[in-house]
């Protein structure tokens, strides 16, 4: 009985120890260069960002600013930072972001009732730490 008592307590610790090892997933830092929201009528230029997408220079954030109608879209220094845009057809949602090992992962959460249009959301997030984006590397800053 002491044996069974000890293998089972060994083998809690192993799985604990296990477990505390592993790199945990933490939420990536915004900050306040870019924080929007809006909704767009077309659901047409959903195609610009169907679902979620980084942006990862001047030009590209300012086609897209361009293409949504948004007006003098801030500067952002994209060595320092990154641009998250997410899409969705409900009344309204937020990400649910994660880092790990470098990887962010970024999942859409909200309203499943779908509304005429779309909306979108487009936040800063500092680089440090982020190598890719849902597995998939990006450039060097």
């Amino acid at each position: 009985m002491n044996r069974l008592i000890t293998t089972v307590t060994l083998a809690a610790l192993s799985i604990g120890c296990a477990s505390l090892s592993r790199a945990a997933a933490e939420e990536p830092k915004t900050t306040e260069t870019v924080n929007l929201s809006s909704s767009i009528a077309d659901l047409d230029q959903q195609k610009a960002v169907m679902g979620t997408s980084v942006i990862l220079s001047q030009r590209e954030w300012e086609r897209l600013a361009a293409a949504w109608g948004i007006k003098d879209p801030p500067k952002v220094d994209f060595s320092k930072e990154i641009l998250l845009v997410g899409t969705w057809r409900g009344a309204g949602f937020k990400f649910l972001n994660d880092v790990k090992d470098g990887n962010l992962t970024t999942e859409l959460v909200g309203d499943k009732e779908e509304r005429p249009g779309f909306r979108y959301r487009a936040v800063t997030l500092r680089r440090d730490g982020i190598t890719s984006f849902h597995g998939k590397k990006l450039p060097a800053e």
